[in-house]
């Protein structure tokens, strides 16, 4: 027992990606074993533990804005900034450890928050809290006991990249794939299930590369998370194009807990685009792959992410992805432009696409993707969809009920003040107006 955290008050504050909330969370449960009391960020603390973004050179800004944040609201307090910032500026941080960090945790170390606090408040010293993590094969076993959400629960199954993607940072700060045992994801989703977690959402750094030591691939894992009694729907994170296969689809669309909605990662539309940024498909490709989905499921809901003003993007190649993204038709597109990441490939890429350009361009494509999610959305008026009630809001006397589809299509729907306690993690049937 670490009895120097006994009674701590805690705040943290997560920054960047599901895994970072799932790794967040099961943090919180650790601490929270050991005498902790989680309070909000806002709040006075004892710790404040920052789980840090590096996808792009503003996720570093805004995690360090975060961390001098929580020093300048109590010197008193331990500041500890943890994640994939810290392992790519480690020894920059180190240096800043008298000023406003007191303690940086690596990714593969998070685990062991709670070790590494008792240490400090022992020793006001510790070390070993950054490995060098494109040397390790270590999978970090963390458990989720209690998600931030009351409905969803996001449940990480897989770790690190292999693809260098010549934009992208992660292969550097989550290293080499790795996967969690089928035996302990199922574990933890049966642990979850029987708390009353209705819905999961299997999530990973690189999900389609999932493949414990026993040989399960993602496939294996959807269909035992499909058996686990209390789980009414299951969606998958962001998935690369070369997991859609015809075995895969169709072993899939016959498990109706499996949510019609693939996040399917795309980035640009354009083949010369994808070859700079070392993709491995063609847009051809993934047209095949989302004509695939469409052929299995009525309606698919597909996502994407597109990155606009990219290295070396002319006019040309961004009127291909226009015209590309019109005929893909998804239903909705996150838009973001291009940020010069240091320690990339990209970075040091000429033919820098200017701002002026950048915000053009994804104007362009923001708007196009208003239409398509409108257009999607407007396909399913007048039909009855099953909605998992999530929140409940007041406006003007009148309460609301808001959640998700299984396409994950936002619904808000007026709910009697009766029901306002009682309905939140409950199904509703909504026809769609």
């Amino acid at each position: 027992m670490f009895v120097n955290l006994e009674n701590k008050r805690v705040a943290f504050y997560t920054l960047g990606c599901k895994v970072n909330q799932y790794e967040t969370d099961s943090m919180m449960d650790i601490l929270k074993g050991y005498g902790c009391v989680v309070v909000p960020f806002k709040d006075k603390a004892d710790i404040y533990i920052i789980n840090t973004c590096s996808v792009t050179n503003m996720a570093d800004r805004k995690s360090r804005q975060i961390i001098h944040r929580a020093k300048k609201s109590s010197k008193d307090s331990v500041v500890v900034a943890v994640g994939c910032y810290v392992q790519a500026a480690g020894e920059e941080l180190l240096k800043d450890l008298d000023i406003d960090i007191d303690i940086v945790v690596g990714n593969n170390r998070k685990k062991d928050i709670a070790r590494i606090l008792n240490d400090y408040y022992e020793e006001h010293f510790v070390e070993d809290t950054i490995i060098d993590i494109n040397q390790s094969s270590e999978y970090e076993e963390m458990t989720l006991i209690k998600p931030s959400e009351h409905t969803r629960a996001y449940v990480k199954v897989q770790d690190g990249c292999n693809n260098f993607c010549s934009y992208c940072i992660i292969p550097y700060t989550r290293g080499r794939i790795r996967s969690r045992e089928l035996f302990d994801v199922i574990k933890e989703i049966d642990g979850l299930a029987q708390r009353g977690i209705k819905e999961v959402v299997l999530t990973g750094i690189n999900l389609s590369s999932y493949n414990d030591s026993k040989g399960n691939n993602l496939l294996a894992l959807l269909v035992a998370v499909s058996q686990i009694e209390g789980i009414a729907r299951i969606r998958m994170g962001s998935l690369e194009p070369r997991i859609i296969e015809e075995e895969f689809l169709e072993t899939i669309s016959k498990i109706t807990k499996i949510c019609p909605h693939f996040h399917l990662s795309l980035q640009s539309a354009c083949n010369e685009t994808l070859k700079r940024m070392n993709r491995k498909y063609t847009i051809e490709e993934y047209k095949e792959k989302c004509d695939m989905i469409r052929s299995y499921y009525d309606r698919p809901a597909i996502t994407t992410d597109v990155i606009v003003g990219f290295p070396g993007e002319t006019e040309e190649e961004f009127n291909k992805t226009v015209e590309n993204l019109k005929e893909l038709n998804l239903y909705e597109m996150h838009i973001f432009k291009y940020s010069r990441r240091n320690g990339t490939v990209a970075a040091s890429m000429p033919n820098q696409i200017p701002e002026q350009i950048k915000d053009k361009r994804s104007e362009t494509l923001l708007n196009l993707a208003s239409i398509n999610k409108k257009a999607y959305e407007e396909s399913f008026f007048g039909e009855e969809l099953s909605v998992l009630v999530e929140e409940v809001e007041e406006e003007e006397s009148v309460y609301y009920a808001k959640g998700h589809t299984d396409r994950y299509i936002l619904i808000k729907e007026p709910i009697d003040v009766a029901e306002k306690d009682t309905i939140i993690n409950e199904f509703i049937t909504v026809k769609k107006a």
